[in-house]
């Protein structure tokens, strides 16, 4: 998958990497705090499907929704965008960019010194 999706798209998906196949209506009554209504929730799995994010199964008069794409691939794919867009496609002033911003904790710089050390070998 190559498209991009939206922040909307990502909380859809979300629900549905955790659990599937669901329907609209299930995907829609665990996202009560979105705020959406059932059309909405209709509109963005027919706009993931048409992305081949999800897959679709009739059942019925309804249809049954589940990922097409691993969390894993789609991730890799948003992050290599966002270093891409802010950082030049170097993944080094992203990081700099956290430590200097306070975002990193303890516990993040020894998984990254782990990560350094294993790449290094």
């Amino acid at each position: 998958m190559t498209e991009r999706i939206s922040e909307a798209e990502w909380q859809v998906m979300e629900v549905l990497w955790a659990t599937h196949p669901l329907t609209a209506h299930d995907v829609a009554a665990r996202l009560p705090d979105a705020g959406w209504s059932l059309p909405t929730v209709k509109t963005l799995l027919s706009r993931l499907a048409a992305k081949g994010a999800l897959s679709t199964t009739e059942d019925g008069r309804r249809y049954l929704y589940a990922p097409a794409v691993d969390r894993a691939a789609i991730a890799a794919g948003e992050s290599r965008r966002l270093v891409d867009r802010l950082f030049g496609g170097r993944p080094a002033p992203l990081v700099a960019h956290l430590a200097e911003a306070g975002e990193l904790s303890a516990a993040d710089i020894a998984e990254l010194e782990v990560l350094i050390r294993e790449l290094k070998q």
